[in-house]
């Protein structure tokens, strides 16, 4: 049979649809024509918001849509945490607005009030700290529900939350504020404060339906929530931001064409870190025992610069096995602030200011003012100062327990990451069961024995905060470093570390 034994009527497809039993010679050519449908439009980057630069996104309809019904969907990595914050408003002045937010004890709640009362308020009990997770938020409004909990429904990675610290219903049929000829924005508070600081990724608004989950996400074969595309339709005010045109973030994807104006944020602040592939950063959680400032989506970090030595950080991500390559982009005091030290731990739960991650067996780290590469407050070998905008380098292999240090393009003690068991040039590391946390960790800080140092450093697990015009790849293509990744390495994310960690 020269269909593959397929009897059926051949229909035509459109764009989107392709309906009826297809021969096989059919279906191929329809593709080959590229008339076959395309899957819907599904972002594959980010946009990385930072609350110290007051980034955020806004725009004004021009006519009123619903002001019962809609849905808010987007996947959200925090920054900063337990300060307030803003993710969207809609706000006509500050006694009448509505917004989707998280408190200063990390709480998740929408809002709406109207002359000075409270419409609507619906505030977890639950809290979400974890600056590790891509959360994916969904926010489903329906004033018009005969049942007054089902009013406003709050769901994260495809679960109803349940469990409220307050709930405020609103009336029935109450006007909620949401699709309203006044400023909306993604970002910050309408009149200037409480800026979000940490990324979004597929932010969507459809206006007039209150959907749920599954419209935008599904449980993969893992049982772990992953994005779909939406395929449905936006309604008056509604909008799907892909953050796929780095030039333009606020570029609305869908039909409608409600681009949102674009304020502060550059195209620096397009990020390859989503949730299908999650890069690691840095944890200012773990780090709440130091004194460290975090920016740049958790990726820059500066010391405190206390006479003491000061922890400025560890990755978000520890590993326990594979082959791993980082970088960090280091500014570099002068004199006797010239402090920086970088390296691996397996102790970072246990660090704190004051020098005491520098003496654990664990700890190997690399220092800008010797040179020395030390471990366990022992010099292993002295290898090149470094600088501002030096990039320096990390090369992890835990399947051999060896780490190498470089400094732009070249590896100190005539390293070669790829020489195996041998580890030319590597320091040892020891063996997992004998750490503190079964983990090792990159981390950051200060060195002592000067008054005031700083240090800082911006860290490229991939994704970088930086301008970097490198554009090298692991060898599955993930990544943008300075340097050619050594083969066999691989950038720390959740889908290179399900495959080799």
């Amino acid at each position: 049979m020269a269909n593959g034994g397929i009897i059926g009527t051949v229909n035509t497809p459109t764009s989107t649809t392709a309906t009826g039993v297809w021969h096989q010679q059919e279906q191929y050519e329809a593709k080959v024509t590229d008339t076959w449908p395309q899957r819907a439009l599904f972002t594959t980057n980010s946009a990385r918001f930072n609350d110290g630069s007051t980034d955020y996104l806004s725009r004004t309809p021009s006519s009123a849509g619903s002001t019962t019904t809609g849905t808010f969907s987007f996947w959200v990595k925090r920054g900063n945490v337990t300060q307030d914050t803003y993710i969207w408003t809609s706000y006509a002045d500050g006694t009448n607005w509505s917004a989707i937010g998280i408190n200063n004890v990390d709480q998740l709640y929408f809002y709406a009030e109207s002359s000075g009362s409270a419409v609507a308020n619906l505030k977890t009990n639950r809290v979400f700290r974890d600056v590790s997770a891509w959360y994916h938020i969904v926010v489903a409004v329906d004033s018009t529900d005969g049942t007054a909990d089902d009013r406003i429904k709050i769901y994260v990675n495809g679960v109803q939350e349940t469990s409220f610290v307050q709930r405020t219903n609103p009336s029935s049929s109450a006007d909620l504020g949401i699709s309203e000829t006044v400023a909306m924005e993604i970002g910050r508070y309408g009149s200037g404060s409480a800026y979000f600081d940490g990324y979004f990724s597929e932010f969507i608004f459809v206006d007039g339906q209150a959907l749920t989950p599954t419209s935008f996400g599904v449980a993969n074969s893992d049982g772990v929530w992953t994005p779909i595309p939406y395929s449905g339709t936006f309604g008056t005010n509604g909008f799907n931001l892909q953050f796929q045109n780095a030039a333009a973030l606020g570029t609305d994807s869908s039909s409608n064409g409600n681009t949102f104006t674009v304020n502060n944020l550059t195209s620096i602040d397009q990020s390859i870190d989503y949730p299908v592939v999650n890069f690691a950063t840095l944890n200012p959680v773990q780090a709440a025992l130091s004194s460290a400032t975090f920016s740049e989506g958790n990726l820059k970090s500066v010391t405190a610069g206390t006479s003491s030595a000061n922890f400025g950080g560890g990755s978000s991500i520890g590993v326990s096995s594979g082959k791993w390559y980082f970088e960090a982009k280091a500014t570099v005091g002068s004199g006797s602030s010239d402090r920086n030290v970088i390296g691996v731990t397996g102790e970072l739960s246990t660090i704190a200011d004051g020098g005491a991650y520098q003496g654990t067996n664990s700890t190997v780290q690399y220092q800008s003012y010797n040179g020395k590469v030390v471990k366990n407050e022992v010099d292993q070998y002295t290898g090149s100062t470094y600088a501002t905008g030096d990039i320096i380098r990390i090369a992890l292999d835990l399947d051999n327990l060896h780490v190498y240090f470089g400094k732009n393009g070249t590896w100190q003690n005539s390293g070669n990451p790829e020489s195996g068991a041998t580890g030319t040039g590597a320091v040892d590391l020891i063996a997992l069961t004998s750490t503190t946390d079964g983990f090792y960790f990159i981390y950051h800080g200060d060195n002592s024995g000067a008054s005031g140092p700083v240090s800082t450093f911006e860290f490229n697990f991939g994704s970088p905060s930086y301008s970097e015009s490198g554009g090298n790849s692991d060898a599955n293509g993930y990544g943008n470093f300075n340097q050619s990744v050594p083969s066999g390495y691989y950038a720390l994310n959740t889908t290179n570390l399900a495959e080799y960690g």
